[in-house]
């Protein structure tokens, strides 16, 4: 990476009736990288995609496209950027080539038409009217109508969403070809595993804010694995070897099920193992799980919903005081 191609600072984007969807966010993204923006329902993902792209003024904080304000200076950034949107809304009566000749009339060194079909598996689909496409194909028109200015940035919001398994693997495929020639691509999804299959780093959103960033492996490794199993009648966790020379950090016991949290989990698998043949003893429903990223999103969101709560009952309390 030899430069920043999208840089976000204190970002904020502010609706009508006060509401801040964006809560100072910053963040950015080099030349040919591929920035995944995770987070629930109404983090604000979007919100600050559109903001990005130049379709809407932050409220405060600053952002740069390609070295440009987006919003400000979209003359010098529009051509230089691809945008696929959460939903397209072509025209339902044109065929697919239409649709894509008519986007190509409106952009700067469009590729043909037939070309940018082909990229993304609708070359056979060519003559069919948009009304005719599946849901998975509509995406894949929108795929198509961003690729057709060979976008320097691509913005793919919500990309795969629609698609069948094996179309979701080909955009995957797509998206990576893209990104090894050169292309900076910043997205948002909500499949964990796609980021976790494509993205160089990421920024996992709450509420308008950044809750977490970095690398997807760094991002990962901060939140424990897991072994979980169930103990035979009679036995107790105290039964098992000192958690803390498996290297456990925490545990949890509802009946039987034990659940163990480790940072080391070769060294708590093996010597749970070794505890378990020793003692003769079956460990049922045995299950050895790595940390996900997954597991690093729901802790997250579980996080940040406890600070939210406990910030709640701590105001709460100060007004009791005060009164």
């Amino acid at each position: 990476m030899t430069d920043q191609v999208i840089d976000v600072t204190d970002l904020r984007r502010v609706y009508g009736g006060g509401f801040e969807a964006v809560r100072g966010v910053s963040f950015s993204v080099g030349r040919g990288e591929l920035f995944a923006l995770l987070g629930t329902n109404g983090a604000g993902k979007t919100s600050t995609l559109e903001l990005l792209e130049g379709l809407a003024a932050p409220a405060g904080g600053r952002v740069r496209v390609l070295g440009h304000d987006p919003y400000a200076a979209r003359g010098a950034v529009r051509h230089r950027i691809g945008v696929m949107l959460q939903e397209g809304g072509f025209p339902s009566e044109l065929t697919v080539t239409e649709t894509v000749r008519m986007w190509a009339g409106c952009t700067s060194g469009a590729r043909p038409a037939a070309e940018a079909l082909e990229i993304v598996g609708l070359g056979k689909r060519a003559g069919v009217r948009v009304k005719m496409l599946s849901g998975g194909e509509k995406r894949r028109l929108d795929l198509a109508t961003a690729l057709i200015g060979r976008p320097e940035v691509l913005f793919l919001d919500e990309p795969t969403t629609g698609l069948d398994a094996e179309g979701r693997r080909e955009t995957w495929e797509l998206v990576r070809a893209l990104r090894d020639n050169g292309t900076t691509v910043l997205l948002t999804t909500h499949y964990l595993e796609e980021a976790e299959n494509l993205a160089d780093r990421l920024a996992i959103m709450h509420e308008g804010r950044i809750a977490a960033e970095g690398r997807v492996a760094d991002v990962v490794a901060q939140q424990p694995s897991q072994v979980s199993f169930e103990l035979p009648t009679g036995y107790f966790v105290g039964d098992l070897p000192p958690l803390g020379e498996l290297g456990v950090s925490d545990h949890e016991v509802v009946g039987q099920r034990v659940r163990l949290r480790t940072h080391e989990l070769q060294r708590a698998a093996t010597g749970l193992l070794l505890w378990a043949r020793d003692a003769n003893v079956e460990l049922g429903r045995l299950d050895v799980r790595a940390a996900s990223l997954e597991e690093a999103f729901l802790r997250i969101a579980r996080d940040a919903e406890g600070a939210a709560d406990a910030a709640g009952v701590a105001g709460v309390a100060r007004k009791e005081t005060v009164a």
